[in-house]
């Protein structure tokens, strides 16, 4: 027998990431950041625009940028962005499923406009 202790759980045991209060505050800045740079698009660049072909461009700029706030708040606030890939799995497919859903029902619907 080998004289060193051996322990079952020592290579298992893996140091779990936390929210500490600068991450928090981190999260917090780059969320409050990205929504001032919607506010600035929706009060000052997007009335420049109107009429532009630029101001179709808009729309989707706002589904990034809230893409964005989305992965923060459910990667951070929600802790997924420190859990098993499984689980997150479990959350994140259903959720592209919807929003894959949405996009075609959309498309469907500007086709049943054209018909009238």
């Amino acid at each position: 027998m080998s004289s060193q202790p051996t322990d079952v759980h020592a290579e298992e045991h893996v140091e779990h990431e936390t929210m500490t209060k600068s991450r928090i505050w981190k999260v917090f800045f780059i969320l409050l950041l990205i929504t001032c740079v919607e506010f600035v698009i929706a009060l000052v660049i997007s009335p420049r625009l109107v009429g532009s072909p630029l101001h179709k461009a808009i729309n989707p700029v706002y589904i990034v940028l809230t893409l964005f706030k989305a992965y923060f708040i459910v990667a951070f606030f929600m802790h997924l962005k420190f859990e098993k890939v499984g689980l997150a799995m479990a959350i994140i497919v259903p959720i592209l499923f919807i929003i894959g859903l949405i996009l075609v029902l959309t498309n469907e619907s500007h086709y049943w406009i054209t018909l009238r």
